[in-house]
């Protein structure tokens, strides 16, 4: 997988999407859902909103 920017969400891209979901272990629709309520492609801002919402077990 490439990614372009290391920083940023890009939902335009099937592999970044696979890329973010891979390393947040969430499938797209969380990962879609996250990027949405959080207001931000901040990839950093985005996991915290994951980890806030669905922790890992």
């Amino acid at each position: 997988m490439r990614i372009t920017d290391s920083k940023n969400i890009n939902l335009e891209e099937y592999y970044e999407v696979e890329y973010w979901c891979e390393k947040f272990q969430v499938t797209p629709e969380i990962l879609k859902r996250a990027v949405k309520e959080s207001g931000t492609i901040a990839a950093e801002e985005v996991e915290k909103y994951i980890r806030s919402k669905y922790p890992l077990k």
